[in-house]
């Protein structure tokens, strides 16, 4: 365990050890949803690609994405002050800060301010969010106020969210958010008249489970129809994961949202 800017952290390994993150002790904890977020970032004849993680906290997402892809050019936006620290530590631990930077500020600033600290409107292929998935009006706010803000949050931000992913990407580009499933409802909502061309993909633990969580992908100016994909299917028997998806949390393998996943 390390202490940085007096907070508890442990150091995580992701990508079969290629990638080395300091997360909280206690609070958030990046897992298998920031794995396959990163994932649908895929390679393409775009160099730089430019991708921005949205309330990045410490910066896992951006960083699986910034090792996975080497013409990636990373931009890691977090409003707290402790985990943008972390974040900037963990861009030097890994030796990505020629391609990862970090930006504090929030989703609700002016266009003009994000300009002035270097992030500007309508220039990102990717956009990337992992938004708070509980809604604050909803049980007991945790005391630590970072903790609190990264697990819960009024289900009318997410409008705001989807607002900032459509700001800040490039016509053309995409924007990809995951969710629990039972938010497909407010997040369809969100995305729609905004982006089109949106993939959905449901997420299951095993084969006959409900899906409990979504991966939303929409493009920017497109007026391309809904697509429903198959589900992605985690666990085989028991609780090993099965091959494909061992190769994206290992490997570094990419989840397209063009192709169809196994079910």
């Amino acid at each position: 365990m390390n202490t940085v800017a007096a907070v508890t952290t442990t150091a995580d390994a992701f990508l079969g050890g290629r990638l080395t993150v300091a997360q909280l002790q206690k609070g958030y904890r990046a897992g298998i949803d920031a794995v396959l977020l990163a994932a649908t970032v895929t390679e393409r004849a775009i160099a730089p690609l430019r991708v921005l993680d949205v309330g990045s906290g410490v910066g896992t997402i951006g960083l699986l994405v910034a090792t996975r892809i080497a013409t990636a050019q990373v931009v890691l936006l977090e409003r707290a002050p402790a985990l943008a620290e972390i974040a900037k530590a963990n861009c030097a631990a890994n030796c990505l800060n020629a391609r990862v930077r970090v930006v504090r500020s929030d989703i609700r600033v002016a266009t003009s301010d994000l300009s002035a600290a270097g992030l500007v409107a309508d220039s990102f292929d990717d956009v990337l969010a992992n938004p708070p998935y509980h809604d604050e009006a909803r049980g007991t706010a945790a005391p630590d106020p970072v903790k609190a803000a990264s697990h819960a949050m009024p289900n009318s931000d997410l409008d705001m969210w989807v607002r900032f992913l459509v700001r800040m990407s490039k016509p053309g580009g995409c924007a990809t958010m995951v969710h629990k499933a039972e938010a497909l409802d407010r997040v369809l909502a969100a995305f729609a008249g905004r982006f089109g061309a949106i993939h959905v993909l449901p997420i299951h633990p095993r084969v006959g489970a409900v899906a409990n969580r979504i991966i939303v992908r929409g493009t920017k100016g497109s007026r391309a129809p809904l697509v429903l994909l198959p589900g992605l299917v985690l666990h085989g028997d028991g609780n090993a994961f099965r091959p494909e998806v061992v190769a994206i949390l290992r490997d570094g393998a990419a989840l397209s949202l063009e192709r169809t996943p196994t079910l």
